[in-house]
């Protein structure tokens, strides 16, 4: 009973995935670019917290693993693009929470004068 509505939550999970690509007609590269950066906004504004706070990267880092979870479980195998998808997601939220949190007077253009 639960295994089945695991099953049918990752089949519509895939579905929702695999609309969207044929909609937008984008890469899954740049879908994963493009997820990450929506992911970390969306949590920024829900949780209220700032860009330098880890709380919405980790948002996007929870939201990373269970899209490659349900990939795995919905091809029965890690596939051989999962490393570059966890970097294409992480990549630029992870860069703007580090500028944002080391350098927060740069990041919004003004200098330490």
């Amino acid at each position: 009973m639960l295994r089945d509505q695991i099953h049918r939550i990752v089949e519509a999970y895939i579905g929702l995935v695999d609309w969207i690509a044929a909609a937008t007609g984008f890469e899954d590269r740049l879908l994963h670019v493009h997820a990450g950066l929506l992911i970390l906004l969306i949590a920024r504004v829900v949780t209220r917290r700032p860009l330098s706070s880890p709380v919405p990267l980790a948002c996007v880092c929870i939201a990373e693993l269970v899209n490659e979870i349900f990939d795995r479980l919905y091809h029965g195998r890690w596939m051989p693009d999962t490393t570059s998808d966890v970097i294409n997601t992480l990549l630029w939220p992870l860069a703007i929470f580090v500028l944002t949190r080391w350098m927060p007077g740069k990041a919004r253009g003004r200098s330490r004068r």
